[in-house]
């Protein structure tokens, strides 16, 4: 059985959250890793502009101060996105992760965008996972030595909650790979929106596009293999993802990837249960959430931890002027928040997929350092 520490939000003069926060990591054993001259990657989720759920920069700067104390090449990351948005390459999410605060004045260290300008640089890590061959994780990540994860709690439209295995599994993949995890077809091209650029012909290791007498994209199906460099690369949403996949696929298919970034190397994961929005930090806008504020946590395993996290929420009351609020005054105390919101969704799958592969334990203990520290 996995232990999973826990402290609620409740501070006192001369202990803020920012003091609870690495009393938490401390008493949960991050020590125990070696970080002297390790390349330390916190993966993070910068969140996107317009949304003010995301985990504030305070935070990953006391773990970042944390760990550069124990001598770690520390830095913070995320992977590009597959949609449009102000994320899906470098330059855009590093310009959103400095306007978010997650700059060198407010955390000290640098941010290295996972797989580079176009989403692009990868490496394709052998799993052989019953839905997964082969992973294909944004290269800061899959070379760095050590994986601290630092993720928001939340509801997702597609995979019920938004926890740790999502933050690692489809947070560090390529554009290529969030393809392979949203979806089990070849992309198309939406012709009228082609401008001729050629750069999905100029990246396609395929040889599968080309540019046909209209001068126009267009995809060869007996040579696709579905990698999604032409959605990666296409900045003008004529290369596009047919969205394919059912929830509990993608579930399966994260837990997978989540394996296959963590596999071999040290790794501690710490979740942030508040602010939890019904949708993913990545809609540049954020819901009330949907229940009060709860604490954070923090495990070796992330399954556990995932597990954790939700059964706190299941027991929580919803938040008065949530999505959640009903007109008979039950405040779902004890109901599965995930859902009732996402009625389409399974995250149980998930959670299942990944104790079956060895990435962690549903079951755990819960262990509260309040209680420890009372008097």
């Amino acid at each position: 059985m996995s232990k999973v520490y826990f402290t609620n939000l409740r501070t006192k003069p001369g202990r803020s959250l920012l003091d609870k926060l690495e009393i938490l990591i401390r008493k949960a054993g991050i020590e125990q890793i070696d970080f002297e001259g390790k390349f330390t990657a916190v993966k993070i989720h910068f969140g996107e502009p317009g949304n003010l759920a995301y985990i504030r920069p305070n935070y990953a700067a006391r773990v970042v101060r944390f760990l550069k104390s124990k001598n770690a090449k520390v830095f913070l990351t995320d992977a590009n996105t597959l949609y449009s948005g102000k994320r899906s390459n470098a330059v855009d999410h590093f310009v959103s992760a400095m306007e978010n605060g997650f700059n060198p004045i407010a955390v000290p260290c640098p941010v290295i965008i996972a797989d580079g300008l176009k989403a692009v640089d990868y490496r394709e890590i052998p799993i052989n996972g019953t839905y997964c061959k082969t992973a294909k994780i944004g290269s800061a990540v899959a070379d760095a030595d050590i994986i601290i994860s630092m993720t928001h709690f939340k509801g997702h439209e597609q995979t019920g909650f938004g926890g740790v295995l999502k933050n690692i599994g489809m947070g560090s993949a390529s554009a290529g790979g969030k393809m392979e995890l949203h979806s089990s077809s070849q992309p198309v091209i939406m012709e009228d929106a082609c401008t001729s650029c050629g750069q999905c012909v100029k990246y396609c290791a395929s040889e599968a596009v080309v540019l046909n007498r209209r001068k126009k994209a267009e995809i060869n199906s007996e040579k696709c293999v579905g990698c999604g460099q032409c959605v990666a690369v296409c900045q003008y949403d004529a290369a596009q993802v047919v969205w394919n996949n059912s929830s509990d696929i993608t579930n399966y298919k994260i837990a997978e990837y989540t394996l296959a970034t963590l596999q071999g190397k040290p790794h501690f994961h710490i979740s942030f249960i508040m602010n939890v929005s019904p949708l993913c930090d990545c809609w540049a806008c954020n819901d009330a959430a949907i229940v009060p504020d709860i604490g954070i946590a923090a495990s070796f395993d992330p399954v556990a931890l995932d597990k954790a996290c939700v059964d706190m929420v299941t027991q929580a009351a919803a938040s008065v002027g949530s999505c959640l609020a009903v007109p008979d005054h039950d405040d779902l105390s004890g109901k599965d928040k995930f859902a009732l919101i996402h009625p389409n969704t399974n995250w149980r799958v998930g959670l299942e997929h990944g104790e079956k592969i060895g990435l962690g334990s549903m079951e755990y203990e819960l262990v509260s350092i309040d209680k420890q520290e009372a008097p």
